[in-house]
């Protein structure tokens, strides 16, 4: 069954308690196929290919003129809190993101830009929003959409922030994660302004 925004929102708090510097890395998820997960306990992240044997790269996008993949929306990082308020114990797979950590991924926190380092790797978080699909509201109901969309949800990024690898290299459920530097960027919109969710966006 669905959670409903009541219980949804008695979470919140346990939410935003993640840690806003160093947290960790609690899940890998590689989508080889859409529709199915593979959780492996140690990956690697690519420049070229993001997570190896997810399929980010072969899928591509029908957001491109061509249906390539967009880079800046190459590695989905998600709240491993929310993931598990939303999807339920051992199901954070099923939000359709890559990787799951404990850490306050807010716009605030985490400014686009910012790099964060897991493992051997670094990612850079980039512009822009992720804000889910059909599949999502299909899986866990049109209150949990609303939920992580929320103006306050917006801010926080519930849903999970988009990034890039800058540094390429192998990740390990466990693994520390921590904010290193923010590289400037041109000004774009904020995310926790943005519009409604984009529910034709590429299934997850």
């Amino acid at each position: 069954m669905h959670r409903t925004m009541a219980e949804l929102e008695a979470g919140l708090g346990h939410l935003l308690a993640s840690p806003k510097d160093a947290g960790e890395l609690l899940l890998i998820a590689a989508r080889p196929v859409p529709g199915e997960r593979e959780l492996p306990t140690e990956a690697r992240l690519d420049l070229v290919q993001g997570l190896i044997g997810d399929n980010w790269l072969t899928r591509g996008s029908r957001q491109t003129p061509d249906g390539s993949a967009i880079p800046d929306m190459q590695i989905t990082v998600m709240n491993a809190r929310v993931a598990t308020l939303v999807a339920g114990p051992g199901r954070m797979e099923m939000c359709g993101d890559q990787l799951y950590v404990d850490l306050d991924l807010s716009i605030d926190n985490l400014p686009v830009g910012t790099r964060l380092a897991i493992g051997d790797a670094v990612l850079e978080v980039t512009p822009p929003p992720h804000t889910g699909c059909k599949k999502f509201v299909a899986r866990f109901g049109e209150d949990a959409m609303r939920f992580v969309n929320s103006r306050d949800g917006r801010a926080h990024r519930l849903r999970g922030t988009n990034t890039r690898v800058v540094t390429p290299g192998a990740v390990r459920v466990g693994d520390r994660c921590h904010k290193l530097d923010v590289t400037p960027v041109a000004a774009v919109p904020s995310q926790a302004a943005a519009g409604r969710p984009d529910l034709t966006s590429p299934a997850e």
